[in-house]
């Protein structure tokens, strides 16, 4: 039996989750992927000029590309740019795809459907000439039946898609431009399941069972009424667990929601450690045919958010040790690929993430499957604002004819997810200050509770209580008079904040009926690999933003200590400790997993990326990284930092990171420097060392033996690059990626960490580069070109997978240094 806290509990959410690929039997499988296709390749794409007045003709250029394509990732950084600093000083513009493609014969009994699930912005779609209808958001999905206008058979069609971003700037950070998410082409028989027409909850999980409800919406598209049977059976991997059938009669042209309901013995359940998943694979059969196949891939799992214990999965208490990303995948901009997504997971699972916040705006789907295969508990967010703008051009303008549509549509696509766990309405909305605020909060819940009763919904407010403006580094204007009317209203089922770390242990005081949840915290800054030589004598962040950022930090590099941060939030260590010391508190989203394209903070050139980030935008971990795998992974970690290449006699800070030890001693040179330990509530440890070239060595002990050692050493001048790839076996499918990291090394082998080389790259065989990248804020070097500039010793290639198997040769060079190889094989 599950156990609950019933004088405490505010709600108990048991829900089940959809993946692309189902679990099942192999013939299934077919007839699921037979439903849904790629439909990415074969495009055709054209960027328009000044000059082309808003029209393609007969003349317009074309290029040859495949999707999902971001073209604004394409361009120039220019400090002029429309986008502004916040969209990364890339441009947007207007551009135009199309496709020419046949339909089979057979099916044009059959209804055909084109799903994009993401194109940034104010999209239209034709097809063979006739207007399919317009989605200004960039963030969400949708589909045109394209049936009525097809032709079958070896007569062509063509689809056309306008996208729309040149009225800029229309988002604070950057958004990318174009279809950036996958399409797809979808046929069923005229009776079907309906788009995202799913709906599979356990409303009971005890004694051994779990209740499965599955709720179906069903079309019938036949001028005449037709009787069908519908057949869902539940897999576990290849193993039928059930099933159920049941026969209905459908209304000519006319839609109808069917119950059905199961039982699961000992059913094994979704949590983060081991997210089993379950799938339900529905059959629609009319006229002794099978018309549709449809998969829902799911997991059982119960959970609450209580007012004592915070967080309770499946009956255990977990804190949320979460991140907030965004949605570009750092060089490659935000053309959507799931390695490249599936690899910033696991460097956060390697962590000890447990949580993501889709900031500020519905994800591509393929990100919430991947949290159900790798175990995330994921804040699903809907807006960024409501009716009052952030930027001129954003989602403001849209918002009175499209909210409802569009939190309605991410609702039905994401609510099937088991790694969902809660809904967010908005971030940091104006309105949260006013009664509209609360009118619109109310609007929003209500809808969500229409659609999703099973979810708890929230908004990451700023913050949802007053904080003193004198308290040290927090700054809210207008706040500290004002209730916050969207907290008050009785919309939220948790009460989210936004930084204010300060306040959170009042919170039982402020709202002692509503639970707990940091929806984004700390904001601190870190530019990779760069140090001031003492730690407590950096250039501290100014106290207001617009103070020039350069002043204090040369070529608007930030101290990878943990010591700078916006003036609205905290340090790593500070806001952690507070969310780790009480149990109430539910748990956390750090403000940032990864760095991101846009949002310098300040906003000040030539910086054109954020530095939010715990992992930089190639994906290397910043040192704050290991502070985090220290305090939320049970591994054994070890980090010390900084480098090791400084003037003789300067005085350096050394700082330690660990765990499973009671000590670490520190070695320069073979001579102890003292044994440390964390005191109270510390979260490292430091020594400061007047500087002697040579090998920094850290031991940690537990019990007076050794657990880890790690050291750091002196470089000579760079010398050799050193290839390293993270898979050196990808599949040919003209898709998936291997990360090459190249380090600069001197003569002997040791990491040159202050070394910022220039490094072209060249590839051999049946694949291409798609992105290079250092991780710094301020280069303005392409992330699509052969060469870029390393950032203390380091710098990224990836490589892209062509669609016929081949051994790849990827070459790293710098002027100077001895060239190194990696080879990767690719095969189907």
């Amino acid at each position: 039996m599950i156990k609950t806290y019933t004088n405490t509990i505010i709600k108990s959410f048991a829900v089940l989750g959809l993946l692309t690929i189902a679990a099942c039997s192999s013939s299934d499988n077919k007839a699921v992927s037979d439903r849904k296709v790629a439909f990415n390749t074969g495009w055709q794409f054209h960027l328009n000029t000044p000059t082309d007045n808003d029209t393609i003709t007969t003349t317009t250029q074309w290029r040859a590309l495949n999707l999902p394509h971001d073209w604004s990732i394409e361009g120039a950084f220019d400090e002029k740019s429309p986008a502004g600093y916040g969209g990364g000083s890339l441009t947007g513009g207007l551009g135009w795809y199309k496709k020419t493609f046949t339909v089979k014969a057979e099916d044009s009994t059959k209804i055909t459907s084109v799903v994009f699930d993401g194109v940034y912005r104010n999209s239209q779609v034709w097809i063979n000439g006739h207007y399919l209808g317009k989605r200004p958001n960039g963030y969400i999905g949708f589909r045109y039946n394209l049936t009525p206008y097809l032709n079958y058979g070896d007569k062509q069609n063509e689809i056309i898609v306008k996208a729309d971003n040149s009225k800029q700037p229309n988002s604070r950070w950057y958004s990318g431009s174009g279809i950036y998410r996958n399409v797809w082409m979808e046929t069923t028989g005229k009776v079907h399941v309906a788009a995202e027409g799913t709906y599979i909850t356990t409303p009971v999980v005890a004694n051994g069972k779990a209740t499965i409800k599955l709720q179906t919406i069903l079309k019938n598209e036949y001028a005449a009424e037709k009787a069908a049977t519908i057949t869902t059976t539940i897999f576990k991997g290849d193993s039928k667990v059930t099933e159920v059938s049941k026969e209905v009669k459908l209304s000519a042209n006319a839609e109808q929601t069917l119950q059905q309901e199961a039982t699961i013995d000992n059913p094994v359940l979704w949590d983060i450690e081991h997210p089993e998943l379950y799938t339900a694979v529905t059959e629609v059969k009319a006229d002794d045919e099978v018309l549709d196949t449809y998969a829902t891939p799911f997991g059982i799992r119960t959970f609450t958010f209580d007012l004592n214990k915070g967080f309770i999965l499946n009956g255990k208490q977990v804190k949320i040790k979460g991140v907030c990303l965004h949605h570009d995948l750092g060089p490659l901009g935000s053309a959507f690929n799931t390695r490249a997504m599936e690899r910033e997971l696991q460097i956060m699972k390697d962590m000890g993430v447990n949580g993501i916040r889709t900031s500020h705006n519905p994800p591509a789907p393929e990100l919430l499957d991947l949290c159900d295969k790798m175990g995330f508990i994921v804040m699903d967010e809907a807006y960024d604002m409501w009716k009052q703008q952030k930027t001129p051009f954003d989602y403001s303008n849209d918002w009175d004819k499209w909210h409802v549509t569009d939190l309605k549509d991410q609702l039905f696509r994401d609510r099937n997810h088991p790694s969902v766990f809660m809904w967010s309405i908005g971030n940091e909305i104006p309105e949260q200050w006013n009664e509209q605020g609360a009118a619109i909060g109310k609007e929003l819940s209500a809808i969500v509770k229409s659609i999703d009763p099973t979810r708890p919904v929230t908004a990451a407010m700023n913050p949802p209580i007053a904080v003193n403006p004198t308290e040290a580094n927090i700054q809210f204007v207008n706040t500290a008079d004002k209730p916050n009317a969207l907290a008050a209203s009785g919309a939220l089922d948790i009460i989210g904040y936004n930084y204010a770390h300060q306040t959170y242990a009042k919170h039982k005081i402020n709202f002692p009926k509503t639970a707990f949840i940091a929806t984004e915290t700390t904001s601190a800054l870190a530019t990779r690999g760069y140090y001031d030589a003492k730690s407590d004598t950096v250039k501290m962040w100014p106290k207001r933003w617009d103070i020039p950022f350069h002043d204090g930090n040369p070529g608007n590099t930030v101290s990878a200590y943990d010591q700078i941060q916006a003036p609205w939030g905290s340090t790593h260590e500070a806001t952690w400790k507070v969310i780790k010391k009480h149990d109430y508190l539910a748990g956390m989203f750090v403000w940032t997993g990864f760095d991101y394209i846009g949002e310098p903070t300040p906003y000040e050139w030539p910086s054109v990326s954020s530095y939010f980030g715990i992992v930089d935008l190639a994906g290397f971990p910043k040192d704050v990284y290991y502070m985090y795998q220290s305090e939320w992974t049970t591994k054994d970690v070890l980090h010390i930092l900084p480098h090791w290449n400084w003037k003789t006699g300067q005085d350096v800070d050394v700082w330690a990171y660990y765990n499973n030890a009671d000590e670490v001693e520190l070695y320069l040179n073979g001579k102890s420097l003292g044994k440390k330990s964390k005191q109270g509530d510390d979260l490292h440890i430091m020594w400061r060392v007047p500087y002697q070239p040579g090998t920094l060595k850290a031991i940690s002990r537990k019990n007076g033996k050794t657990v880890l050692e790690k050291e750091v050493k002196t470089a000579g001048a760079p010398a050799a690059l050193k290839a390293t790839a993270d898979r050196a076996k990808i599949t040919a499918d003209g898709a998936d990626l291997s990360y090459i990291t190249v380090d600069i090394t001197d003569a002997n082998g040791v990491f040159a960490a202050t070394a910022n080389n220039e490094i072209t790259f060249s590839l051999k065989g049946n694949g291409k580069i798609v992105g290079v990248c250092s991780g710094d804020p301020v280069s303005h070097e392409s992330y699509k070109g052969n060469k870029h500039t390393a950032l203390s010793g380091k710098c990224l290639v990836i490589v892209q997978a062509g669609d016929k198997a081949d051994n790849l040769e990827l070459t790293a060079s710098a002027a100077g240094l001895k060239k190194a190889t990696v080879s990767i094989t690719t095969s189907k």
